[in-house]
């Protein structure tokens, strides 16, 4: 519903934008362009769903064979202790700790089509503990803002946008997507544990939590200390060696688990195929929408608006031309998905506004659109402090990844 009103307002946006300029100003080309890129954007949504297809089964087949192979399973092992700690309202060894677990595993692997089942079905595991039926629970709340803060392992998705689009090196902004969604989980965590009086200091949580942030500080601290050549030499090799290994071990977990490895790639590749498919029509939508509100002159006035504000403050304004990706993210992924593509067709894959909408797609995910989803599936009216935990969150992580595109970009 959500999206319904934004595709709405971009067209109408457009249309009175363009007729002023067309009014006041005698511009005679803006309903041309207009209309030139509604045939421009619906080609380029194509021909980008077209060469996803190719690389997003290659990972899918990837991802399933990981999946097949125990990785997630072992994953929900490894945070059990964790988890046990951000959720002490759930009795000790309920069936839902596993599911929990299940969910947020194969969220952190990119395995949405597995993810959304499992988070389903932790809700309604969540909603038979709940003592008020339409109010969400502590439980809930942690839960969902964990799926909403977007910690994710593997960006798959973008990666491939980005060498689709002609990036250099379509992994180069996997290590800053890394360091970005750590700290919009990382905020998530605090901002609800500190709603929920959840003790944070225990020494399990204080050792994760610490240590990961210690690495995160020793990471950005490396990086820090190096010029720009070498650290796109570093951060590129070690995330495509990191991927690499990755690969490797998903391959050795199914060796392991005696799992057909070659049938479980082909399996999770005809996902990835008919999703490349199914993605078809809605970035055509998306991108047709997004292209007639650049072509009449609207994204210009607000960027520039932004830019003129920010400029005089005194601050360096570049970052503000990947902005409607942070601004769209919360409210719709295709959505975001469709600024992030606007954004390196217009500046390029390799700019630095091109790369910052890819970490800010990948610093948190759709809060707006998990909630609705979530929260629906089990008849919850009354969401109590999960839309400010979670905004949070997303603030957390846009705040980071302008940081961090600066670090390593800028």
């Amino acid at each position: 519903m959500v999206l319904n009103y934004i595709w709405i307002a971009f067209f109408a946006v457009a249309f009175v934008i363009a007729l002023v300029r067309l009014v006041c100003f005698g511009d005679t080309e803006v309903f041309p362009a207009i209309m030139n890129s509604t045939f421009d954007t619906s080609k380029t949504a194509f021909e980008i769903s077209l060469g996803l297809t190719g690389v997003l089964s290659l990972w899918l087949g990837v991802m399933k064979i990981g999946e097949k192979g125990g990785v997630v399973a072992a994953l929900a092992k490894v945070l059990g202790p964790v988890f046990a700690r951000l959720f002490p309202d759930i009795p000790k060894g309920h069936p839902v700790v596993g599911n929990i677990f299940m969910n947020l595993s194969a969220n952190m692997l990119g395995l949405d089509n597995a993810a959304t089942p499992l988070g389903l079905k932790a809700m309604e595991g969540l909603q038979e503990l709940n003592p008020k039926k339409d109010t969400a629970s502590n439980p809930m709340i942690m839960f969902l803002v964990l799926n909403t803060s977007g910690l994710t392992l593997i960006p798959v998705s973008i990666m491939v946008y980005r060498a689709q689009l002609g990036a250099a090196q379509p992994s180069d902004v996997f290590i800053p997507i890394l360091l970005a969604t750590f700290f919009s989980t990382l905020a998530g965590i605090v901002v609800t544990g500190l709603y929920q009086r959840i003790n944070l200091l225990n020494r399990t949580l204080l050792l994760t939590l610490g240590g990961m942030s210690l690495f995160v500080a020793a990471v950005i601290w490396g990086f820090s200390r190096m010029d720009s050549a070498l650290m796109n030499t570093v951060g590129t090799t070690s995330a495509n060696v990191l991927l690499m290994l990755i690969i490797m071990a998903f391959i050795a977990a199914g060796v392991r688990k005696r799992v057909n490895v070659y049938d479980a790639f082909v399996e999770g590749a005809k996902e990835g195929f008919s999703t490349a498919v199914r993605i078809i029509p809605y970035l055509v939508a998306i991108l047709v929408a997004i292209g007639v509100f650049r072509a009449s002159g609207a994204m210009d006035w607000l960027i520039d608006g932004v830019k003129m504000g920010v400029s005089a403050l005194g601050f360096d304004a570049q970052w503000v031309e990947a902005l409607p990706t942070a601004i769209m993210k919360p409210l719709s992924g295709s959505g975001a998905r469709g600024m992030m593509v606007d954004c390196m067709t217009a500046h390029g894959a390799d700019s630095f506004a091109g790369r910052l909408s890819c970490i800010f797609q990948g610093s948190t995910d759709t809060t707006f659109y998990i909630l609705a989803v979530y929260f629906g599936s089990v008849g919850i009216s009354r969401t109590r402090h999960a839309v400010p935990a979670g905004l949070l969150a997303d603030l957390a992580g846009v705040i980071a990844a302008v940081g961090i595109c600066y670090l390593f970009f800028g």
